[in-house]
């Protein structure tokens, strides 16, 4: 009746096994009076009310219930066609690269972050031969042959690239030497996340989850 609320108590969270809850049972506080309990029972009470924290939800989480299932497939699905015709048709043919597109996801969840994110993945073999999806890089000295590969690494000191053959190389740079020109393939889809809603997302995933 108006006690504190152990679950929240710093005596509570800071107990072990009983050692801060025991002295106050026994009367250590002023106007509460002791309880006459064994020492192995307050023990088995702070265990108690230590597997309730453990079992608790967080400060904030919703109530407990069981999992609602997320369905993103919320957009219009002939508006997002059209997204695609004005927007990816240039790069992209649904009779080319997107045939099939919805096959080479699980499930629309992972089919949305394939095409927000433009399909690219990081190769496992950080050494070997690059695609025609990575970004490339080509170098060229103050003085030599230029050189081009995949981009690996790039700041104001150094770029890095992998060539062909799966070699490393990296050149030092100073100011606009040696001349490094960057070519992302995907440099449109980077561009298109600027601008894209959230309308726009789920009315494209809608209409290449069709795409079968």
């Amino acid at each position: 009746m108006g006690g504190p609320n152990l679950l929240r108590s710093d005596v509570m969270l800071n107990d072990e096994k009983g050692e801060r809850l025991l002295p106050i049972l026994q009367g250590s506080r002023p106007r509460m009076p002791a309880i006459d309990l064994p020492p192995e029972d307050a023990v088995a009470v702070a265990a108690y009310v230590h597997s309730v924290l453990a079992q608790g939800r967080a400060q904030g989480a919703p109530p407990a219930a069981a999992p609602v299932p997320l369905d993103i497939l919320v957009g219009d699905a002939t508006q997002g066609q059209a997204y695609v015709a004005a927007k990816c048709g240039t790069c992209h043919s649904i009779t080319g690269d997107l045939q099939g597109i919805a096959s080479r996801a699980a499930n629309a969840a992972e089919l949305q972050n394939l095409w927000v994110g433009g399909g690219r993945q990081e190769p496992s073999d950080p050494t070997s031969a690059p695609t025609r999806r990575d970004v490339m890089v080509t170098v060229t000295p103050a003085s030599g042959s230029r050189v081009e590969g995949r981009l690996d690494r790039i700041d104001d000191f150094t770029v890095s690239l992998v060539l062909a053959d799966g070699r490393r190389q990296t050149f030092r740079r100073t100011g606009d030497v040696p001349r490094v020109e960057v070519h992302d393939p995907l440099a449109a889809h980077k561009q298109l996340l600027q601008s894209y809603t959230d309308r726009d997302i789920h009315n494209v995933t809608a209409y290449l989850v069709t795409l079968k």
